[in-house]
C-alpha cells in the first residue's frame, strides 16, 4: 500500500503559544507546589518568582522591560505578602502595566478577598486549594485575556451587587480601610497597625473611625463580632 502523503493543503497544528508566568508567594513550599501543578502543562513556563511585594514589582519590571516579546505573560500573586500588601502591589501593577494580567492567590475564601480583588483590576481569584485543573484553566484564560470566575467567586460578586445601594458590608470599605480593618479585627493596636502599613498612629486613627461609621459599631469588641458575622475572620 503506497505511503499516505498529506496535502500541502492540509495546515499544520498551530503551536501552543508559552505562557510565561511569574510567582509572587512569601513560602518556598507554596512556590514549589504551584510549579510541580503548572509543568503539568507544557506550555506554561515559570520564569521568576519573588518572596516579597517589592521583589515582585521589581522582577516584573526587569522582565517586561527586557525588550523581549512575550515575557512575561501572567502574575500569580498572594495577598499576604512581607514588605507590600499583595492587593498593593496589585494596584501598582494596574498603573505601571495595564495590559499584564494578575491572578489573585489567598489562603482566604472568595467571600473575603474576591471581589475586592476584581474591583482593584485583578483577572481572577483563587484559593490556593483549587484544584490544579482549575489552576491551569484560570491561567490559560487570564493569559487569554479574559476574566476567570470561579462559582464562589461569582457568588460573592452577586452579593456585592445585591448590596450595592445600602452600602453594606465590609465591601463599603475602601482598600486602606479594609486594611486597618482586617488588621483591627485581629487584635492590632493602632501604633502597630501604623507600623505594618507605613502610616502614622493619627492617620490610623481616623481610618478606624471611619470604619466604625461605615460599620454600625462602637469599639474594637462590635467590630471584632461584625467581621465574624461577615465571614471576614
Amino acid at each position: 500500500m503506497p505511503d499516505v502523503v498529506p496535502s500541502p493543503c492540509e495546515a499544520a497544528p498551530a503551536p501552543t503559544a508559552t505562557i510565561r508566568v511569574l510567582l509572587g508567594d512569601d513560602h518556598r513550599i507554596v512556590r514549589e507546589g504551584l510549579k510541580q501543578v503548572l509543568a503539568d502543562a507544557p506550555e506554561v513556563q515559570v520564569v521568576a518568582e519573588a518572596a516579597t511585594g517589592p521583589e515582585v514589582l521589581d522582577r516584573v519590571a526587569d522582565l517586561v522591560g527586557s525588550g523581549q516579546a512575550g515575557a512575561l505573560n501572567v502574575v500569580l500573586l498572594d495577598i499576604a505578602l512581607p514588605g507590600m500588601d499583595g492587593l498593593d502591589v496589585l494596584q501598582q501593577l494596574r498603573r505601571s502595566h495595564p495590559q499584564l494580567p494578575v491572578l489573585m492567590l489567598s489562603t482566604y475564601p472568595e467571600k473575603q478577598y474576591a471581589v475586592r480583588c476584581i474591583k482593584l483590576g485583578a483577572s481572577g481569584y483563587l484559593n490556593k486549594s483549587a484544584d490544579p485543573d482549575d489552576m491551569l484553566a484560570a491561567v490559560r484564560k487570564v493569559a487569554a485575556g479574559g476574566v476567570f470566575v470561579t462559582p464562589a467567586t461569582a457568588e460573592a460578586l452577586a452579593m456585592a451587587v445585591g448590596q450595592r445601594g445600602a452600602q453594606a458590608g465590609p465591601e463599603a470599605l475602601s482598600h486602606r480601610e479594609h486594611q486597618v480593618f482586617r488588621l483591627l479585627t485581629q487584635g492590632l493596636s493602632v501604633t502597630q497597625i501604623g507600623a505594618q502599613l507605613g502610616l502614622a498612629p493619627n492617620t490610623v486613627s481616623t481610618y478606624r473611625v471611619r470604619i466604625l461609621e461605615k460599620t454600625g459599631t462602637h469599639n474594637d469588641v462590635e467590630l471584632a463580632l461584625y467581621a465574624e458575622r461577615h465571614g471576614q475572620r
